[in-house]
This record gives structure tokens, sequence and C-alpha cells, in this order.
């Protein structure tokens, strides 16, 4: 009985407290990127599953064919793509793209311009962006950007007399 000497025989100080073990250590490094690597799917997941997009025309301020694709999560924009679409031409113009900052890289700005492209079938695409991250988006989606940001011909300006409400 190797070792019980030191162990008290009296129960008048109550039990000796277990020894208490460390939980066991995780399997990897220290500061593996592994917990980056799940967090990026999860939220790729969650911009396919939870995200939903909703088309509204965008009152006079701006101009006929004015539109505006909301990238809604629980009540919540996340996202937004300004364009203008003209049926005469077939044409239609990316203005602008604002995406949360916590859903870039995770093919949500895909998404919702292949949604513009089912949307609105038969269009030809444009952009008038020149930002070096929807440069890239707009690159990968084989969409030409145009260097000015010219009104089509066949929606008039607001500027225009004929076009007046009187």
């Amino acid at each position: 009985m190797h070792g019980q000497h030191a162990r008290p025989t009296s129960t008048l100080f109550g039990p000796t407290p277990a020894a208490q073990t460390p939980p066991p250590a995780p399997a990897g490094a220290k500061h593996s990127r592994r917990d980056r690597i799940t967090s990026r799917l999860r939220r790729r997941i969650l911009a396919y599953r939870a995200i939903d997009f909703l088309s509204t025309h965008i009152p006079d301020h701006t101009g006929p064919g004015e539109e505006c694709l909301l990238l809604v999560h629980i009540r919540q924009v996340v996202g937004q793509v300004h364009y203008r679409i003209c049926t005469d031409c077939a044409q239609g113009v990316i203005t602008a793209i604002a995406i949360d900052e916590r859903f870039h890289s995770t093919g949500l700005g895909t998404r919702a311009l292949s949604h513009l492209r089912s949307r609105h079938p038969g269009l030809a695409w444009r952009s008038t962006l020149n930002l070096r991250t929807t440069r890239d988006l707009l690159r990968r989606m084989r969409i030409p950007t145009i260097t000015a940001d010219t009104h089509c011909t066949h929606t008039p300006t607001l500027s225009d007399p004929t076009h007046a409400s009187g």
C-alpha cells in the first residue's frame, strides 16, 4: 500500500477534495484557423438561406425606371442594389451596390446580381461603378462597366417640360 500513509484516516475534517483535472486541450494549434473557416461558412449559409430580396421602385426624385433591390435579413436591410432599366432598349444599368460589412465575401453580391438577371430576363446589364470591390464582383459576373452615367433616350428626365405633370 504504497502512498497510503499520506491520506487522512479520520473523517473528522470531512472528505478530501478530489483531484481536479483540467479540461482536455483542444486538438490542434491554439491559434488555428478552424473557427474562422466555420464562421465564414456559417455566414455564407446565412446569406443563402436567410436573406430575402425585395424589389422597390424609387419614386420621382431619381427619375423614371430607377429601382432598388433590397437585401433583407430579419427585418433589417443588409444591402441594396440600385439600378435603372429600359425595356425599350432592353438594357439595365447598375448604379450602386451597398452590402453590409459582415456579408462581404459570402457570395451575397453574386446572388443579388443573379437575382436581378433572373428577375429581368433578356436585359443586357452594364454598370457605372468603378470601386475595387464592386469592380471585382462585376468582372466575375461578366457585367461591363461604362464610363459615363448616361440616361436612356427612351426615359424622359425630370427637367423635360413634356414630362412635367400639370
